[in-house]
């Protein structure tokens, strides 16, 4: 089976307000970088969206080893809070879970793999979280006059 290490970060500026997403996939020393752009966008929706296209790519069962600096969407993922919010058709405490629609795309993928999430900390030195923050940030930059 394929091993895949997938970096994500997801940038927004204001919040909601335009917003940037990155990813870095790395499958035996070849890279592949994507990123987009969302006019009017939450940070949260960006981290979500940046690991949605990175496993989009992904067109085989791998094990891929993700590494976000999102405490969202780790902590989501790890501790099972995800599941239990499909499970209750993403509610949790009678109110309707925010971003369900992004995870629900998102758990659909990671059915197709074996996923490990590992949380980051963000702006800390760690290469491809720092180039995935630059590319989403950059991703903003692009569209300044146009939304910023």
């Amino acid at each position: 089976m394929k091993k895949v290490d997938i970096f994500t970060d997801g940038a927004c500026s204001g919040n909601p307000g335009p917003g940037g997403w990155a990813a870095i996939l790395r499958y035996k020393g070849y890279e592949k970088k994507i990123s987009g752009f969302v006019a009017n966008t939450t940070n949260n929706r960006m981290e979500l969206l940046a690991l949605i296209n990175a496993l989009s790519l992904l067109k085989q069962k791998c094990e891929v080893n993700i590494f976000t600096d999102s405490k969202y969407v780790a902590d989501s993922i790890s501790n099972g809070w995800v599941l239990n919010w499909k499970k209750e058709n993403w509610r949790k405490k009678n109110k309707k879970v925010p971003n369900a629609d992004l995870w629900d795309v998102l758990l659909e993928l990671m059915e197709h793999h074996i996923v490990n999430i590992n949380w980051v900390r963000g702006h800390n030195g760690h290469p491809e979280n720092e180039e995935c923050d630059k590319m989403a940030v950059d991703e903003i930059k692009k569209q300044k006059g146009k939304y910023v």
